[in-house]
């Protein structure tokens, strides 16, 4: 994975959110460890809690703005496993931030050891022609602010 770009002169580059995954037996494989593909679906979780806490409704973008937003790359190192119960945290931050599209980087951690590294660029596109869109001023200007980390968590089944 690239080296995150941590300067204040990008936006959101130096804002990052952590939410925690508890490991469910049917995320391990044969071999009781957390299969690696799951880790891709525990960074989509983790970026759609970073994109509420921003104030972004995805629901209602696509419902108002008609934009949706769609993964168009990832890159995943694997560092070392997770098991059944475990609380897997992903921190999730800003790398890039485009006019249609908005670069992560996010890392999934156990107690200290670094598990996974991830990648993922996510491009904003018209929900009907599924054609790139520029990201809405609004959605950009809450992006670029960040998570609000003082609202209260909802509970969910991954806690």
């Amino acid at each position: 994975m690239r080296r995150m770009n941590m300067s204040t002169s990008q936006p959101g580059a130096e804002i990052g959110y952590t939410w925690p995954i508890r490991v469910y037996y049917e995320d391990t494989d044969a071999g009781g460890i957390v299969f690696y593909a799951n880790y891709l679906k525990f960074f989509e979780r983790a970026r759609t809690e970073w994109l509420r806490a921003c104030g972004v409704d995805q629901n209602r973008l696509a419902d108002e703005a008609g934009a949706i937003f769609i993964v168009r790359s990832t890159a995943v190192d694997y560092r070392a496993p997770a098991r059944l119960d475990d609380v897997v945290n992903v921190v999730s931050r800003i790398e890039r931030l485009g006019r249609a599209s908005v670069d992560f980087a996010q890392e999934a951690w156990r107690d200290g050891t670094l598990l996974a590294t991830g990648s993922i660029r996510v491009g904003c596109v018209d929900r009907i022609a599924l054609r790139p869109a520029a990201i809405p001023p609004p959605v950009l200007d809450a992006l670029r602010r960040g998570p609000n980390v003082n609202e209260p968590r909802v509970s969910t089944d991954n806690e």
